[in-house]
């Protein structure tokens, strides 16, 4: 199984996902790592001002902020080594690098079954 790690910017919170100004790219990430972690990825999320000690003790990720400073996170690492910076990967590439199935299209819910039906009451 392979590891991920994000090394994020300063978020309000581990997703950054709260408040009433969402970043929709934070919304997607979320589910996308949900997504992956029930297919069985191991994937750690790091927030630079909860944990800023994690960030300077990473030497790859150290060297990133000090060459290209804070815009170039969220840096991305699979299995130790640097695979994306600046922005966070999408499922097709978590499904790549974890050797997993090419992820089914978006939830269609005009294609969805109805929940009631059958004489039931919902």
């Amino acid at each position: 199984m392979i590891n991920i790690q994000v090394f994020d910017p300063s978020l309000c919170c581990s997703t950054g996902v709260c408040g009433v100004d969402v970043d929709q790219r934070l919304v997607d990430f979320s589910a996308d790592m949900d997504w992956a972690k029930r297919n069985g990825l191991a994937i750690e999320r790091l927030n630079l001002s909860q944990q800023p000690v994690a960030f300077a003790e990473n030497g790859a990720v150290r060297g990133i902020l000090e060459r290209a400073g804070e815009a170039a996170l969220p840096v991305i690492l699979v299995d130790g080594q640097v695979a994306l910076t600046g922005r966070y990967p999408t499922r097709d590439e978590l499904a790549r690098w974890a050797g997993l199935p090419e992820p089914a299209e978006g939830f269609n819910i005009a294609a969805a079954p109805a929940c009631c039906g059958g004489g039931t009451k919902c």
